[in-house]
Formats: structure tokens, C-alpha cells, sequence
């Protein structure tokens, strides 16, 4: 959720970005009543990522770490369900974009801003 809320328009190929562009910007902001469904294994925003493997990813014990803190810090758990306004609202109230300096401390992504400066966008709506 985090990293959909980050999101904007640089990702592992150029593969992942067109998919992450359709699921995030063509689905996700263009409707916020869509449902979302939290998982703990690949999904459809993983489908073209070269690192991905089956329904798991060769940076899984990187990204099993992101996803555990991301899922603490904001509160959910796999199989839960909600609207992404909702996912949006939770992220707001629960997360401050200096958190992800503990919660994304592993990602590759956090040195760029783009997810904290997304995160206080959000809040400051």
C-alpha cells in the first residue's frame, strides 16, 4: 500500500512500471472506491517484475521484512480487505513520512523521497 501511495513512475523494468502505471494510476487513483486485497506473496502489482518467482520473489527475505513492517505500521493483516480510500486514510492517519525511515529501511527506493513526499501529499489532503 505504501509503495502504491509512493508511486511514480520508476520501478525494477520497464515491464513492472507499465504494470505498475495500469494497476496504480489507471485503477488504484482513477477509482479509490476499488478493492484491494492484501496478500503476503506475489500479486497482480508483482506480475511482470523481473525478481519475481512464481508466487514468491528472489528478494524474498527483503521484501517479506517490507511487507511485515509495512503491514504492522499500518495495521493489516494478509487476506484483509477494504477500499483503497480507505487504504489511503488508514496510511494517513498511522504513518508519517519520517517513519519510513524505519518502516522502508531496506528498500532501494527510500533514498529518492519519492514515498515520503507522496505520504505527506496525502496528508496534507
Amino acid at each position: 500500500m505504501l509503495c502504491a501511495i509512493g508511486w511514480q513512475g520508476r520501478g525494477y523494468s520497464e515491464a513492472f512500471s507499465r504494470n505498475m502505471d495500469a494497476v496504480v494510476v489507471g485503477r488504484l487513483r482513477a477509482d479509490p472506491d476499488t478493492p484491494v486485497i492484501f496478500t503476503s506473496q506475489a500479486d497482480s502489482v508483482c506480475g511482470p517484475c523481473p525478481h519475481r518467482r512464481g508466487e514468491g520473489c528472489a528478494s524474498d527475505e527483503r521484501i517479506s521484512w517490507l511487507d511485515q513492517n509495512h503491514a504492522r505500521a499500518l495495521g493489516i493483516t494478509p487476506g484483509q480487505q477494504m477500499r483503497w480510500q480507505q487504504a489511503e486514510a488508514r496510511a494517513r492517519e498511522r504513518v508519517r513520512p519520517d517513519d519510513l525511515d524505519v518502516i522502508c529501511a531496506r528498500c532501494q527506493w527510500l533514498e529518492y523521497g519519492m514515498c515520503k513526499g507522496a505520504l505527506r501529499r496525502l496528508q496534507e489532503q
